[in-house]
């Protein structure tokens, strides 16, 4: 029987495990499919407090991972794959052993939809990413674009006006999706040009492997060109890695898992933290105080218990 099973190890998972692992509770923290989240393909992070010149995403990460060992956590390489409530504790499949624990954070964060084209992986955090907040200042100056076409396409594209010479909004459609506000606001822009019933279909690299243009494809007539941009931003969505939890945890109709009081879901013991919760903010800074909050919740959980 565990004390606490945390599953994740981006900033969420990582922050609850420090707490928990300083609490002498000794957290179990399963390292899942994408060990360090969606920062271990970040190249550089600059928001995030304390760090004047900026960090490497990995190397937060195991920082943050060497910090929460320094107090006892223990990491192994799982992922859960089954979930079960039981009579004051819970059950989690790992691969295809259960094992018990009294209280579960589950901090598996959200994996972000690209394109699936060839490279793709290659190019993440070399002018590819899926987040305009944390990227956007790095091309001041320069064209890029944005993939999408509901609200956060049209609320990236206005956002990356700040810092871009030119920004171009991709859609495969001829009309954006995004609310009619939303929508208005991004094409009013007098910096923002839509291109309208095109799709990409390959990145394009220098010879440093930064990006330097992406191919798009007219879905009605076939004819391809290239763009240069520095950057390429795709905003189709994310999809919360909640599929083990489906039907036994409370969820919206994306998937992203539902908060109670403070970080708590439905069942007892049991508790949410970062971008599984959060379709809002999804910042490395805001994950980890929700993995704080949730790892303060489940200690105040276990003293009532009695553990």
């Amino acid at each position: 029987m565990e004390n606490v099973i945390i599953v994740g190890t981006g900033c969420a998972g990582l922050t609850a495990a420090i707490y928990t692992a300083r609490a002498n509770l000794a957290p179990l923290v399963l390292e899942g499919h994408e060990p360090g989240g969606q920062l271990s393909t970040t190249t550089m992070v600059e928001n995030f407090p304390g760090f004047k010149d900026g960090i490497d995403g990995p190397e937060l990460i195991m920082n943050m991972k060497a910090q929460a060992e320094r107090f006892g956590a223990r990491f192994q390489y799982s992922t859960v794959t089954d979930f079960e409530p039981a009579p004051g504790h819970v059950r989690v499949k790992l691969d295809d052993a259960w094992v018990e624990t009294k209280a579960l954070i589950v901090a598996a964060g959200a994996s972000a939809r690209y394109l699936g084209l060839d490279h793709e992986k290659k190019m993440i955090g070399h002018g590819l990413t899926s987040c305009a907040t944390c990227d956007g200042a790095f091309y001041r100056g320069v064209p890029v674009c944005v993939v999408g076409g509901g609200d956060s396409a049209a609320e990236e594209a206005t956002f990356l006006t700040r810092f871009a010479s030119k920004v171009y909004l991709i859609h495969r459609r001829d009309s954006l999706r995004a609310s009619k506000i939303m929508a208005d606001r991004a094409l009013e822009n007098p910096k923002i040009e839509p291109i309208w019933n095109t799709i990409p279909v390959e990145y394009l690299a220098d010879d440093q492997g930064e990006m330097r243009a992406v191919r798009l494809r007219d879905v009605n007539t076939g004819a391809e060109r290239d763009l240069d941009v520095k950057c390429v931003f795709v905003a189709i969505g994310h999809t919360p890695n909640t599929a083990a939890f489906k039907g036994k945890l409370d969820m919206d109709t994306n998937g992203y898992l539902l908060q109670r009081e403070g970080t708590a879901t439905n069942v007892p013991g049991v508790f949410a933290a970062g971008d599984v919760a959060d379709h809002v903010y999804r910042q490395a800074v805001t994950a980890a105080g929700q993995g704080c909050a949730a790892a303060l919740d489940a200690e105040r959980y276990l003293a009532n218990l009695g553990a």
